[in-house]
């Protein structure tokens, strides 16, 4: 019955936005998010254009979620996330989130299937600009933003302390494969004084390649260990993030590797409307295996809030990768054999929240 209940409220509700909002009561909530740009990009690898080079517009993310809250306790989330990247060949589609949540107190909370992770998700909050890039973890992809499992989080001591725990499959929410074991990622948060927050965090499994049967066993654990301090106020956000990993791409080789890198930002806003921020992003992803090859990216920008839940940016990126070899990363890969890989993009971001 309360599946019938959840699935009856969100069609009702999603009908609510187009027919007659009154029909929406306040058990279901349909909400949305899109990150869209208007761009320019130039980059090229050991000097040859890439085929991403031009300008175009891209929906970067676009999430629509339902919730249904059955009561004090239970209630249930589902979220889909789809993107079209100019250059693609098709827009993909998936479930980002699906989950069901029972709130037993501010101390714990349990939810059961895809939900957010530990770590991204609360770096997100401090850093706020997702919408112009990822943090660094996610940009580098060396963390997720969700995945499928058990998650537990709270807070307590008034809210200055708070925790995250995950026990997952460990390949991200866009994999649903069974692994023959479980990862974990945890997150400590304190904050001792408003606006200020100290965090530290870890990750250990197999990253979903523990599979039985397969023909590239695991030769290796992922681990990660990370940590971020962030101030934020009304018109101020400062703060920094640093991250060091182990085989995260070198579970089914043979041969070890170690990664690390570090991320400051600061966003400051003049008024309610107008902003400045910037962000600078040094990593090493290959530091036993190729040691020389880097990736510096930093982006600077002004910000415009148009209205309330639309944020417009005007925004440059840059990134550099040298040292022989490539990295993969949230705007391509880039790096070669020769000068290495190089990404300029100028344009327009922005954000819609409903």
């Amino acid at each position: 019955m309360r599946i019938r209940s959840f699935i009856t409220g969100a069609l009702t509700c999603v009908g609510a936005l187009v027919a007659t909002p009154a029909l929406c009561d306040e058990a279901t909530v349909v909400s949305g998010k899109v990150f869209a740009d208007l761009t320019n990009i130039d980059a090229s690898n050991d000097g040859t254009d890439l085929a991403t080079n031009g300008t175009g517009v891209d929906v970067k993310r676009f999430y629509v979620g339902v919730t249904h809250t059955f009561d004090e306790v239970w209630s249930a989330n589902v979220t889909s996330d789809f993107n079209y990247i100019s250059n693609d060949s098709e827009t993909q589609v998936y479930i980002k989130k699906a989950y069901l949540q029972a709130k037993l107190s501010d101390a714990l909370t349990g939810r059961l299937g895809s939900a957010d992770m530990p770590w991204i998700p609360s770096v997100e909050e401090q850093y706020g600009f997702r919408y112009i890039e990822p943090t660094i973890t996610d940009r580098l992809k060396f963390a997720s933003s969700a995945d499928w499992g058990v998650h537990g989080f709270g807070k307590f001591a008034d809210g200055k302390v708070s925790y995250g725990v995950s026990v997952v499959n460990g390949a991200g929410y866009k994999n649903t494969n069974r692994s023959q074991s479980m990862d974990v990622e945890a997150r400590l948060s304190f904050m001792p004084i408003k606006g200020l927050t100290f965090m530290v965090g870890g990750y250990n499994g197999k990253l979903g390649k523990d599979i039985a049967g397969t023909a590239t066993p695991p030769q290796h654990t992922a681990t990660r260990l990370g940590a971020m301090v962030g101030y934020v106020t009304s018109s101020l956000r400062v703060g920094a993030e640093y991250f060091q990993a182990d085989n995260w791409n070198n579970v089914v080789t043979v041969a070890s590797d170690k990664a690390d890198g570090a991320s400051v930002w600061a966003s400051y806003n003049f008024t309610p409307a107008w902003g400045v921020f910037a962000r600078a992003d040094n990593a090493r992803t290959s530091k036993d295996l190729n040691p020389d090859l880097k990736d510096e990216y930093y982006h600077a920008g002004v910000a415009f809030r148009a209205r309330k839940n639309v944020d417009l940016a005007f925004v440059y990126k840059h990134e550099r990768v040298t040292g022989g070899g490539f990295v993969n990363t949230a705007n391509g890969t880039f790096g070669g054999t020769g000068e290495g890989g190089k990404y300029d993009e100028i344009g327009v971001w922005g954000q819609m929240s409903f």
